[in-house]
């Protein structure tokens, strides 16, 4: 992970009635293309009877590096799925997954029409959802002496860090992670109490 970013904190559900049409936006945090076709699987169980159920997921994160995918699920090419993705994408929100569910109310739309009620379902629905920010976190492995385990783990502590595991062998060992933003802090801020012999490998 390179980035913070900002996920559903919740699943939702809004409907939305245009021209005798319901579309029902179900939005749901989804980490991975499998738990996004999962979800779509769940509403085809929830919603057996309606007309389509329409996909789109952004699983990552939003600014790059993303697994993407959309499905029109048998409306006309491109006025489903992927104005719904367009939308997520708009928004820069990550590891969402949203499926739009509509029951035909008998009054055709046009392509034009399609395109502009999938896009404002899943919009309705991105302004009411409630949001969490995934905080992007760093690995890294911490050695030092046995002298300076004690001003590690209280520096450690201090800069929000977590100590994964801890080895003792001719030197003290550490795995730590931490948010990506305080690492070159805590990293130079050890290196300057113990005049360069704590030092940090931070994994890729």
């Amino acid at each position: 992970m390179s980035a913070d970013y900002f996920v559903p904190a919740q699943v939702i559900i809004v409907e939305t009635e245009i021209k005798k049409s319901r579309f029902i936006a179900c939005l749901a945090p989804a980490t991975s293309r499998k738990e996004a076709l999962a979800f779509v699987e769940s509403k085809r169980i929830e919603y057996p009877d309606a007309t389509h159920h329409c996909l789109a997921f952004v699983a990552g994160v939003p600014e790059g590096g993303a697994v993407v995918g959309s499905d029109d699920d048998g409306e006309p090419s491109g006025t489903a799925g992927r104005p719904m993705l367009n939308v997520l994408q708009h928004k820069g929100i990550g590891d969402i997954v949203a499926v739009v569910v509509r029951y035909f109310g008998g009054v055709k739309l046009g392509a034009g029409g399609l395109v502009r009620a999938y896009s404002a379902s899943v919009q309705k629905a991105c302004e009411v959802l409630p949001l969490e920010k995934r905080v992007a976190m760093k690995h890294g492995v911490l050695m030092c002496d046995y002298a300076h385990e004690q001003v590690v783990r209280h520096h450690l502590e201090q800069y929000h860090g977590t100590l994964e595991t801890c080895n003792y062998g001719q030197a003290v060992s550490m795995t730590i992670s931490m948010a990506e933003t305080g690492c070159d802090a805590l990293a130079s801020h050890l290196h300057d109490v113990s005049r360069g012999q704590i030092i940090i490998q931070w994994q890729d």
